[in-house]
């Protein structure tokens, strides 16, 4: 499909007075996915751990290094000038993505895990002292559980955890009562990448700001599915990476309110961050800048705005009532094995389905799968407390995005099929 860089191709089809997504036109768009493995036609079930991209992105990137590069912000040259405003174009994009109140909340990172771990140092260790709270979840990524544990043993502070039910999903009387004067901050996931479910966060920060507390909303796996308003939320902190979203890795960012961002101090230092800088005293840049030391991830800047152009190009009603649908289906027909368990059943629930087969060790599902052409996640996917909680050691993992079909999961039954007959 030829398209400019700034263009964006959003196929639909009118079905029964409804408008969904066409997959096998949007497929056109992800060169990636045109491949075959083992000479069969790929199927890319792994999303939650990084999204395809589009042709898009690749090609603004390509642009950039081909007819763009230069520096930021330093430069009074051509390029350079156009670099920056490149840069700049593109937090705006994430401003307007987040619908965040101001370009001065959008920080540049590498990923959701450094923008955690950047409040964590720079918001946590002014204001944690011995006795203090810090509240997560049992079911939340470990780089939202490191950096918090990390902080814990540096300052004295304490770690709680909010518990799950069998199906997966927070027991939100139990978070009522972690909830005092001794907890200074609530990190909490928004979407668990190993569960699927999504979390009630607007009672979570309706609660915590009843008691002034503070919170940042984990949303690596939510921005690619559900629409996401940071004023609506009225959350302190969100965090994202660009690749979960189509965009590159190595790029992500941190959205916190701008008086929070204010009072919180540089969480590295170098160029650029800085205003003056003597051998007595430096003097920072305005926020955001100040967060972003050194030569940052300019290309994946560029990437991510692009990636999110693609993204604003659909509808997310589109998006949501396609990937739920595709749940539903999927869900039914893995279901159908027998066998198979899924793990984790949340009432609300976005496009992950982790699984077992009895008898069966989840990796030598994932081999056998991947030689009918299918991608799927196997292992404990950076979330080894799910893992005890269900009291198992792994498990499979089909996630799904845009560009997924009912005919991936057709599929990927009919291999789990002969998975069970090689171990039978």
């Amino acid at each position: 499909m030829a398209l400019s860089a700034g263009e964006v191709s959003v196929p639909i089809e009118i079905i029964d007075k409804k408008t969904y997504l066409n997959v096998d036109e949007v497929r056109k768009d992800f060169p990636l996915l045109q491949q075959t493995v083992y000479g069969k036609p790929l199927i890319y079930l792994d999303n939650a751990a990084t999204t395809q991209k589009p042709d898009v992105v690749i090609r603004a990137i390509d642009k950039y290094y081909r007819q763009e590069n230069a520096n930021i912000h330093r430069g009074v040259y051509f390029l350079s000038e156009h670099a920056t405003d490149m840069y700049e174009n593109s937090r705006k994009i994430v401003k307007n993505f987040l619908n965040a109140a101001s370009r001065k909340e959008i920080v540049f990172v590498r990923g959701a895990t450094e923008g955690i771990n950047l409040v964590a140092n720079s918001f946590g260790k002014p204001n944690m002292t011995e006795g203090d709270e810090i509240i997560i979840s049992h079911m939340e990524h470990h780089s939202n559980i490191v950096p918090w544990q990390l902080l814990c043993q540096e300052t004295g502070a304490k770690l709680r955890v909010i518990p799950i039910n069998d199906r997966g999903e927070l027991i939100a009387e139990e978070f009522s009562k972690l909830l005092s004067n001794k907890t200074k901050l609530v990190s909490i996931v928004y979407i668990s990448n190993s569960l699927g479910t999504i979390n009630a966060v607007e009672k979570i920060i309706e609660l915590s700001h009843a008691l002034n507390i503070p919170v940042l909303i984990d949303g690596a796996q939510a921005v690619q599915h559900l629409k996401v308003d940071v004023q609506s939320l009225d959350c302190d902190f969100f965090v994202f990476s660009g690749h979960k979203i189509f965009g590159p890795t190595g790029i992500g960012v941190l959205y916190a309110k701008e008086s929070i961002l204010e009072n919180m101090p540089p969480y590295q230092g170098g160029g650029d961050m800085i205003r003056s800088v003597k051998l007595e005293k430096t003097i920072f840049e305005d926020i955001p800048h100040k967060f972003e030391a050194g030569t940052p991830n300019i290309a994946g800047v560029v990437g991510l705005g692009m990636a999110l152009n693609y993204m604003m190009g659909f509808k997310i009603e589109d998006i949501i009532d396609h990937e739920n649908r595709l749940l539903e289906y999927a869900t039914n027909v893995l279901s159908a094995i027998d066998g198979l368990r899924i793990i984790g059943n949340a009432k609300n629930k976005a496009g992950v389905i982790s699984f077992l087969i009895e008898g069966i060790h989840p990796h030598d599902i994932g081999t056998i799968v991947d030689r009918e052409g299918i991608a799927i996640r196997t292992g404990h996917h950076c979330t080894q407390p799910v893992m005890a909680r269900f009291n198992v050691p792994a498990t499979c993992r089909a996630s799904f995005a845009l560009y997924n079909k009912k005919e991936d999961f057709d599929s990927l039954a009919e291999a789990l099929k002969k998975v069970k007959k090689v171990f039978s």
